[in-house]
């Protein structure tokens, strides 16, 4: 299976370590926007050819996979290309910039034969499918409502940021509504079904900024704060509150209160604890073997692209579409939950899915 990837920086992160832990894979090609980290992580990783034009790589390899690690506003155009050039496609997330633009990468992916996932590595997780069993087996009986929570340091400091950062800008598809919102949006679809409504803000709460280097002012333009409320079509109600712009990180929460029972998951120790009602919590944390791989780099988001991956090249090896994983259908319809929370922003409502 010959590989092409876009993008070096998660590349470097996560996905050249777990391809070296997928039986036939070859990484043949690494663009990325500066020539000079394109060759960097290739030589790193012994990739033999690098580009600062991912055009070129795709023209100039026949490749059998392409993964696609770049801003979100150069996603379509990148997954459009490589589908057109024969490639299977993983991209990374959030899928697009809007909704129309993911269901087109869907449409001509399908229209194609090809193979395409987004890269919502957190459903290869153990202790996130232990999560989806314990629903769907009923063990705390129907789910009644969901919090969760994402409170980073990350951009709390006005200068903490370089300007010009993507992920700041609107117009390049930044924001911690992608950035983190689409993983939250994945994980409560795949384990709670579909979204009927939405309502939410998208915030810009700390617009100028300084840049790092020089102190030069600068704007944001993309949330730094995003809350919204889900209602699934189950009836059950989820709760995100996401922040980049506090003081003090708080890490990631989970809590799911369902008719029979409650399940705790905690991002910065990955202790997953369930509880019957009236009972006691009990710890039913579950180990990824993936995480002792040599050369795998520690976390939960690194580790758990091996097993994506693996999954990605079966399916690519036998002609089949993915198993297991987030696939451009679930792309397409987390966008339109994303865009629903945009849209609620402007007209203060909520906004049908």
């Amino acid at each position: 299976m010959k590989v092409g990837i876009v993008g070096a920086s998660f590349a470097k992160a996560a996905y050249l370590p777990a391809l070296r832990h997928v039986e036939g894979a070859e990484v043949v090609a690494l663009a990325s926007a500066r020539l000079d980290s394109a060759k960097a992580c290739a030589d790193q990783f012994g990739v033999p050819h690098a580009y600062d034009d991912w055009r070129t790589m795709i023209a100039r390899h026949k490749l059998d996979l392409v993964c696609i690690a770049t801003p979100t506003v150069t996603h379509a155009p990148i997954a459009l290309t490589a589908l057109e050039a024969g490639a299977h496609v993983l991209c990374e997330k959030p899928t697009a910039m809007d909704a129309g633009e993911a269901k087109a990468m869907l449409d001509r992916a399908e229209a194609l034969g090809r193979v395409h996932m987004i890269d919502h590595e957190l459903r290869f997780n153990p202790n996130r499918r232990r999560v989806k069993d314990l629903i769907a087996s009923g063990a705390i009986g129907q789910v009644r409502h969901v919090n969760v929570a994402n409170i980073t340091a990350a951009w709390g400091d006005p200068a903490s940021r370089p300007a010009g950062d993507w992920w700041s800008l609107e117009d390049q598809g930044g924001g911690r509504l992608g950035a983190n919102g689409s993983h939250q949006v994945d994980l409560l679809r795949w384990w709670l079904g579909e979204v009927s409504a939405v309502v939410g803000q998208a915030l810009v709460m700390l617009p100028d900024r300084k840049d790092k280097a020089t102190g030069a002012p600068w704007r944001a333009t993309a949330d730094d704060t995003t809350h919204f409320t889900l209602e699934f079509k189950s009836g059950a109600l989820a709760q995100v509150f996401l922040s980049g712009v506090a003081r003090h990180g708080m890490d990631n929460t989970t809590q799911i209160f369902g008719s029979e029972g409650t399940i705790l998951l905690n991002n910065s120790d990955e202790v997953l604890k369930v509880a019957k009602a009236g009972g006691t919590f009990e710890v039913q944390s579950q180990e990824d073997p993936n995480a002792k791989l040599p050369g795998v780099n520690a976390g939960i988001w690194n580790v758990s692209v091996v097993a994506l991956m693996r999954e990605l090249a079966a399916a690519i090896r036998e002609n089949r579409k993915p198993r297991e994983g987030a696939t451009f259908v679930d792309g397409w319809r987390n966008q339109l939950v994303l865009d629903a929370v945009k849209r609620s922003t402007i007209e203060r409502r909520w906004v049908a899915v």
